[in-house]
């Protein structure tokens, strides 16, 4: 049995909402700036505004650097 598309594509949604929701709420809590937490995770200074908006789909890379960057685990931003 296949499953079902639309059903995937949801949950994938939903996910990107939830590392949204926590990458802007550890940004917040360290009192960072999406600009300043972009130039410690090493990414364009628009990429943390398109991510908390889920504009995009962001790599494992990037999810490990923004973590790094707030210091945290990446774990932490998929919970």
């Amino acid at each position: 049995m296949q499953p079902d598309i639309f059903v995937g594509l949801k949950q994938a949604r939903d996910i990107l909402k939830i590392v949204a929701k926590n990458i802007r709420h550890y940004r917040l809590k360290a009192d960072l700036s999406q600009e300043k937490l972009a130039e410690y995770a090493d990414v364009h200074r628009n990429y943390i505004g398109r991510v908390e908006r889920c504009e995009i789909n962001l790599s494992l890379v990037q999810l490990a650097r923004i973590a790094i960057a707030l210091k945290i685990h990446p774990a932490d931003l998929l919970k």
